[in-house]
């Protein structure tokens, strides 16, 4: 049966378009170019899709969305956004829209989100009014595109992300050993445990170890356990981690810091899936995935004699390559909102977002310590906030100091009305808080106005 689709946006020309490249790919297109003609349309008509644009005449897609939502029309929903507003296409995605998508619009990247979309099945209408989703659910693949929008991370949207989880999901129902190597705080353990609930382990046990935070004689203890009274110290036998994976999926993180008997031993127990615990004579079988992750260069150590190369190639039959917070400024904002949100909850806090000052900042910083620093930058941010929005001055001195000096966030004329809309979309037209916003005063807020021939 072929998808029909509702094209919701003020760019006539824009919209006949996108509307004949649609039709042309087999899809039935109606457009409108107004809420209220939208509206109309989804009153008398049965669509599989709404293509919207976020700004419009009369109002955003996030109205349009709850309006739809008020109606019990529960269809697929993509945002079209400028990425100036990207901050308000992830409160879309929270407020129940299937996906965004950034102008201009990539053609090939529109038709698989649309594809994406339609391929979801929709909820019921009274399930469709639950905020929150299970964490089943959102294990289960319901991503909003390429959302994993899931308890303590998200995937992102860029095309090093895209990358990686396409081989993420590539490697997942295989029994490959899989070696996971990137910096410090770019999410490896994640990974990890994505691997695990995409396989056909992922009904058993995930048993995550932290090399570099066990003492090197205990470690063998810690994988394959120990038997009372085998050391100083064995007061009662314990269970190692292969054992207590068995079935399901080992995780050791940090893998180069073992050391080299440690080592030995972790190759025997790969190659022959049996483990030994420390004191005892019997041997135990298992049946563990076995992935891993390092923050250094295992190759280099082969070199230097501190990591076994016989190991190494054992541990990597695939390895993923984990791509820093720089080399995806497009997930900034997306994981900034993501954290903020976490943050707001630990904190009992109400923030809405990051003012643009702040925005920029965030964007052009580094980040040497990745995920784990902006997560840990935005808590002490909502902590710190006296206001609605998270400002510079609550991200630290450091986000100041590399912060571009300005007496406005931005240089580009197009994009600098377009964050002076946003502000005054935001705030309904009220100019005092839209100036606080665009972290300027009044004075020079109506100046803007006046240079863009902006009407209140």
């Amino acid at each position: 049966m072929t998808a029909s689709i509702l094209i919701i946006e003020d760019d006539i020309t824009f919209g006949v378009m996108l509307k004949t490249w649609l039709t042309k790919k087999g899809f039935t297109v109606d457009t409108a170019s107004s809420i209220a003609h939208a509206r109309k349309l989804l009153q008398h008509n049965t669509y599989g899709l709404v293509l919207s644009d976020l700004r419009l005449p009369d109002g955003d897609g996030i109205q349009l969305l709850e309006w739809m939502n008020e109606k019990k029309r529960h269809l697929p929903l993509i945002i079209m956004t400028g990425y100036a507003e990207i901050q308000t296409a992830v409160t879309a995605i929270k407020s129940g829209a299937s996906d965004y998508i950034s102008k201009p619009v990539n053609p090939d990247e529109l038709l698989k989100k649309i594809n994406d979309a339609l391929s979801c099945p929709q909820p019921a209408a009274d399930e469709s009014q639950k905020k929150t989703k299970s964490p089943e659910h959102a294990a289960a693949g319901h991503n909003n595109g390429n959302q994993a929008w899931q308890e303590g991370y998200l995937e992102g949207n860029s095309e090093a992300a895209k990358q990686l989880f396409n081989y993420v999901k590539l490697v997942a129902p295989t029994s490959m050993s899989v070696l996971i190597n990137g910096a410090s705080g770019t999410g490896k353990e994640y990974v990890a445990h994505r691997i695990h609930q995409l396989s056909n382990r992922a009904d058993k046990p995930f048993i995550a170890i932290d090399c570099g935070s066990i003492p090197k004689e205990l470690a063998a203890s810690e994988f394959f356990g120990h038997i009372k009274g085998s050391f100083t110290g064995a007061l009662a036998n314990k269970t190692g981690a292969f054992v207590a994976a068995n079935g399901g999926t080992i995780f050791l993180d940090e893998i180069g810091n073992l050391g080299y008997e440690v080592q030995v031993q972790l190759l025997r127990a790969l190659q022959e899936r049996r483990v030994r615990p420390v004191g005892s004579i019997e041997e135990i079988e298992v049946d563990i995935r076995f992935i891993s992750a390092t923050n250094e260069d295992l190759q280099e150590a082969i070199k230097k004699g501190s990591f076994r190369e016989d190991l190494y190639h054992r541990i990597n039959e695939f390895t993923l390559k984990m791509p820093s917070l720089k080399e995806r400024k497009e997930d900034i904002l997306l994981f900034a909102n993501f954290f903020l949100d976490q943050a707001n909850k630990e904190l009992n806090k109400r923030l809405l977002g990051f003012d643009f000052k702040a925005a920029e900042a965030l964007q052009s910083y580094q980040w040497p310590g990745n995920l784990r620093q902006l997560k840990n930058t935005v808590r002490r941010a909502t902590l710190l906030a006296q206001s609605n929005y998270i400002c510079i001055n609550d991200l630290g001195y450091d986000m100041k100091e590399e912060a571009a000096p300005a007496s406005f966030p931005l240089r580009n004329e197009k994009r600098e009305k377009e964050q002076i809309l946003e502000a005054l979309q935001q705030t309904n037209y009220n100019k005092s808080k839209a100036a606080a916003l665009l972290g300027i005063d009044r004075k020079t807020l109506y100046n803007k106005l006046k240079l863009y021939n902006i009407e209140g």
